[in-house]
C-alpha cells in the first residue's frame, strides 16, 4: 500500500467499530488461513465486521479507495475466494448469531455462522435444514451456491429452504430480498454465489428432524466395486425421499468398526442417512447389504448433529486440496466403469470419489424458479483430491483432471457452483445452463463495476 493508502486505512481502523488486522498484527496470520491449504493470499488489511453496519463501512471503504475485496465467511470454499491479494478481506467470521422461532420454524442466521453453529441451534427444537456434510463449512457460502445435503431428497436444496436475506450492495445500501420485495435479487442469491452483495442475515424454513436419525456406513472390498456402484445406481433411482445413500471409494481410513488390516485398503463405502421413523428406515436399507459381501458396518440411530460431524476428521483444514466435478441425471455403464478405473489409480490416501444422490424434492422446482438451474441432477459427483507436500501437486491435480475428462460424456447438463476450483472460470456459464443470461443481466443492475468479483464471477453485461 502506498503511504497515503496507508494513512487512510490507520483512518479507517480508527473509526471501524469492529476489528481491523494489518499484515504483522497478532491474528493477521490465522485470519489469513482458509480451509485449502493451496491458497496462500495477504490482504493488506483484514476487517473483522460484527453488525451490518461494518459490513457498510468496510464496502464504502474499499470504494473509495478501489480495493479488490474478498468475503470470508467460512472460509471453507475449494477456490479459495474468501482471501485476496493486496485489498480488503471483509470477515464475517464474529457475526454467528442463530436465532430459532420454533413455532414458526424459522431461523434466523448470520453469515459468519458454520454447519455446526446452525444444527445446533435448530436441534435444540428437533428442527433443521437441508445443508451439506461437514459441520465447519459456512452457512453463507454453501447456501449461495445452492446447498445440498442428507436432507435434500426430503426437503430440497438450502436455497429452496431460504425465506429472505439482508444484503449490503455495491454502493453500500441494506436492501431486504425474498419473494415480495427486491425478488429479482432474492433469485439471484440463490445459487448466484457473491456476485450480487454481501448477506448479512439469512432467514430459513425449518422441518422436524430427529433428534435420532438412522445412519451410518457400510464398507465394501473394492474388489466388488462393479456390483456394489451397480447396484446403488439402480437403488437410488427408486429410493424413497426420506432415503439418501451416498457412494464413496477410497483408502479405508483406520474406522473402528474394521479389522486393522482393511485400513489403507481400497474400499467402497455407501452412507446412509433415513430421515424418518428408524424402524421403517432399517427395512429399507436391508437390501444394501446384499450389494457384496461387507467388511463391516456401523449403522444405527444417533443424533442428527453427530452424522452432520461423521465426515469431518476426513476433511480437516490444512491440507492442499483440489476438486474436480459433474452433475449426472444417471449413472450409466460407462460413469461407473470411469470411476472404478481411476479409483484403481488414487494419488495420495486421502484422494477420494464421492457420488451424493439429490434427486427427489431438489428435482421437482422448475429450473428458471431460483439462479441454481441443475434441476435434473440427481448426482453429483466430486473427484476430490487431497494431500500434504506441494510435492504432490502436479500428480494428484493431473488425475484428477484425467478422471474428470474420462467421465464428462457421461454427465449432465450444469455444474455445482460450490465445486468449482479456480482454474475453471470457462465452466461458470455452463454450470448456470439456462439462467446465466438472466444472472448476467442482474449483476449488470446491482454490480455493474464487478465489485463483487473475488467469486465465480458472473462478468456484468
Amino acid at each position: 500500500m502506498t503511504q497515503l493508502a496507508k494513512t487512510a486505512a490507520d483512518e479507517f481502523k480508527a473509526q471501524f467499530r469492529g476489528v481491523v488486522l494489518f499484515p504483522g498484527d497478532t491474528g493477521y496470520a490465522e485470519r489469513r488461513q482458509i480451509w485449502n491449504a493451496m491458497i496462500d493470499r495477504r490482504p493488506a488489511l483484514i476487517a473483522r465486521c460484527t453488525s451490518p453496519e461494518d459490513v457498510v463501512q468496510a464496502v464504502e471503504f474499499a470504494r473509495k479507495h478501489n480495493l479488490l475485496v474478498s468475503i470470508r465467511g467460512g472460509g471453507h470454499n475449494i477456490a479459495g475466494n474468501a482471501i485476496c491479494d493486496n485489498g480488503l478481506m471483509i470477515d464475517l467470521s464474529l457475526m454467528r448469531r442463530c436465532q430459532v422461532d420454533p413455532k414458526g420454524r424459522r431461523a434466523t442466521v448470520e453469515p459468519g455462522c458454520t454447519l455446526a453453529d446452525f444444527d445446533l441451534a435448530a436441534q435444540g427444537h428437533g428442527l433443521a435444514t437441508p445443508l451439506g456434510i461437514n459441520s465447519t463449512t459456512g452457512v453463507a457460502g454453501l447456501t449461495l451456491g445452492g446447498g445440498f445435503g442428507w436432507l435434500s431428497r426430503k426437503y430440497g436444496m438450502t436455497i429452496d429452504n431460504l425465506l429472505s436475506a439482508d444484503v449490503v450492495t455495491a454502493d453500500g445500501r441494506q436492501v431486504h430480498a425474498s419473494e415480495t420485495e427486491n425478488d429479482d435479487l432474492f433469485w439471484g442469491l440463490r445459487g448466484g454465489g457473491g456476485n450480487f452483495g454481501i448477506v448479512t442475515r439469512f432467514e430459513f424454513q425449518l422441518h422436524p428432524v430427529g433428534p435420532g436419525v438412522l445412519s451410518g456406513l457400510i464398507v465394501f472390498p473394492f474388489d466388488q466395486a462393479k456390483s456394489v456402484i451397480t447396484q446403488f445406481a439402480r437403488f437410488t433411482e427408486t429410493m424413497p425421499d426420506a432415503l439418501n445413500v451416498w457412494l464413496i471409494t477410497r483408502k479405508a481410513p483406520p474406522l473402528p468398526f474394521l479389522a486393522e488390516d482393511v485400513h489403507g485398503q481400497g474400499i467402497v463405502a455407501l452412507a446412509v442417512c433415513y430421515a424418518g421413523d428408524p424402524t421403517e428406515g432399517a427395512k429399507l436399507i436391508q437390501p444394501l447389504r446384499g450389494f457384496g459381501t461387507a467388511h463391516g458396518e456401523h449403522i444405527g440411530v444417533q443424533p442428527y448433529t453427530a452424522w452432520q460431524q461423521a465426515f469431518d476428521p476426513l476433511l480437516t483444514p490444512g491440507a492442499r486440496n483440489y476438486w474436480k466435478s459433474h452433475n449426472f441425471a444417471r449413472l450409466s455403464d460407462g460413469a461407473i466403469d470411469a470411476i472404478i478405473e481411476y479409483a484403481t489409480t488414487l494419488p495420495s490416501p486421502q484422494c477420494e470419489i464421492f457420488v451424493g444422490s439429490i434427486g427427489g424434492q431438489t428435482a421437482r422446482v422448475a429450473p428458471e424458479a431460483t439462479a441454481y438451474s441443475s434441476r435434473d441432477a440427481n448426482y453429483v459427483m466430486n473427484v476430490h483430491g487431497r494431500w500434504e507436500s506441494a510435492a504432490e501437486d502436479d500428480r494428484c491435480i493431473a488425475w484428477a483432471r484425467e478422471f474428470f475428462a474420462k467421465s464428462q460424456p457421461f454427465a449432465s447438463s450444469g455444474a455445482y457452483i460450490n465445486f468449482l476450483t479456480e482454474d475453471e472460470t470457462e465452466r461458470i456459464a455452463f454450470a448456470y445452463g439456462t439462467t446465466y443470461n438472466r444472472l448476467v443481466a442482474l449483476k449488470k443492475k446491482y454490480d455493474p463495476t464487478n465489485f463483487f468479483r473475488m467469486n465465480q464471477n458472473i462478468k456484468p453485461a
